[in-house]
């Protein structure tokens, strides 16, 4: 159990215990301890080579993660058995509580880093964690803790049959936030380790997975924190109802979102990866969560679509048994043209597109009969309508007009046939010449 140190009672024979021989014992016995721990910390960054991002124990830097820390607080306890004998512990007594709350400050701060992302609200909850466990660490060595609790302990109020103190809220919400922690740091790690390598059907399997697992942690964590601080649980009977009745008239929408959000992963009718359409929006499926589906168009646009959307509605999965889709462009050539030659040249713009696929090939077909020309549809497959669409449609189309510009083949232009009829004309005087009818063909382009 570690303890406190004693007051400061005396400052001035407490700063020259650090000129006394010893100290300086003590802060080369510190600066081994921080080179030691610096080294295993790089040399086990090395080996496992771990995600800067995701990465709860080295961080981005290494120093900045929680193994540099700890390590160092496990070498600082050894190294401070070791000079107990021959050191005053004037540099430990600082030391050991300035390293336990660079500890609690990087281990709250990672965890939160990792399970909540660029949340708006974290860079505020960094800060207060910061200072409340420096401010813990100055009590602490100033012998002030034992003080300041004590007289925490005083304040106390009763509720209902129980007696409470404002140091047992603290504790307790403090004993709150450990838990919670522990059960974020723990439910990140499953979540990492499970979608690791995961693709597909498997995926999406895994990402219910995670998230029943975050949410059953996180529920077993609150009840242990709770009881913590003193609160009965067969209290709460009272706070479920409420819960219940505001689930059912008030939280409709937001069950349903929880409840169809765990019925897509479950039931694999919608993948991550998948390209659906949704109404006029089509795109990528790029992340299921409890609540709605992110998905992601070709132009980079997101939207998200509460799930119970995607139960209630006809949705088009693109790739759910298969992820060839369809594309087709129509054109149209002169009556006179040869259908064997232009069929052909069609289907080779087609086939010099790398992401046609050639099984099934593509085919050009005689699709009708246009009031200017023969019009032929070009229908071909490609298998990642992810990457998008126009710009291979547009692709072969240009390749279309160069190779019927190369061969003579001929892109009919609207022709239209007007007939002009003048009006009788009046008999003419004698010894007048009649007027002849006029009568034209002409074309609009």
């Amino acid at each position: 159990m570690i303890q406190a140190p004693a007051p400061i009672d005396d400052l001035g024979s407490w700063v020259r215990a650090f000129v006394q021989p010893g100290a300086l014992l003590e802060l080369a016995a510190l600066a081994v301890c921080v080179g030691v721990a610096w080294l295993v910390v790089r040399t086990l960054q090395r080996a496992f080579n771990p995600d800067a991002e995701r990465s709860i124990w080295f961080g981005r830097r290494g120093i900045d993660g929680v193994l540099f820390p700890l390590l160092l607080l496990v070498l600082a306890y050894g190294a401070r058995a070791l000079t107990l004998l021959w050191a005053p512990r004037a540099v430990w007594q600082v030391a050991i509580p300035a390293l336990i709350a660079l500890v609690a400050i990087r281990i709250g701060v990672k965890v939160l880093e990792v399970a909540f992302k660029g949340a708006a609200w974290l860079r505020p909850v960094e800060r207060t964690v910061s200072w409340l466990a420096w401010l813990a660490a100055v009590a602490w060595i100033t012998g002030l803790l034992p003080v300041v609790l004590a007289e925490l302990d005083q304040i106390t109020w009763k509720l209902g049959g129980s007696k409470l103190s404002l140091r047992t809220l603290i504790e307790g919400a403090l004993s709150a936030g450990a838990v919670l922690i522990v059960a974020l740091w723990v439910s990140s790690a499953i979540e990492a380790r499970l979608l690791r390598d995961a693709t597909g059907e498997s995926l999406s399997l895994r990402k219910a997975a995670s998230n029943a697992t975050r949410a059953l942690l996180l529920f077993v964590g609150l009840m242990l924190a709770l009881s913590a601080v003193g609160i009965d649980l067969t209290a709460l009977s009272v706070l479920g109802g409420a819960i219940g009745v505001g689930i059912g008239f008030g939280l409709q929408k937001l069950a349903a979102n929880y409840v169809s959000g765990f019925v897509i992963l479950t039931e694999r009718s919608m993948r991550i990866g998948d390209m659906v359409r949704l109404d006029t929006f089509e795109g990528v499926v790029a992340d299921i969560k409890a609540r709605y589906t992110v998905i992601r168009a070709v132009s980079g646009r997101e939207s998200i679509v509460p799930n119970e959307m995607l139960i209630t509605q006809r949705v088009e999965n693109l790739s759910l048994s298969d992820p060839k889709v369809w594309q087709s462009t129509v054109v149209s050539v002169a009556y006179d043209s040869d259908v064997a030659l232009v069929r052909r040249l069609l289907e080779q713009a087609a086939l010099e597109q790398p992401r046609v696929l050639r099984d099934p090939a593509p085919l050009a077909a005689l699709s009708a009969f246009g009031a200017d020309g023969l019009e032929f549809t070009l229908g071909y497959w490609i298998a990642d309508p992810e990457n998008g669409q126009l710009g291979l449609r547009s692709a072969i189309n240009l390749r279309i007009l160069e190779l019927f510009r190369e061969h003579g083949v001929q892109i009919p232009y609207p022709q239209r046939v007007l007939h002009v009829r003048a009006q009788a004309p009046e008999m003419p005087a004698p010894g007048q010449a009649s007027a002849p009818l006029v009568s034209g063909r002409g074309s609009q382009g």
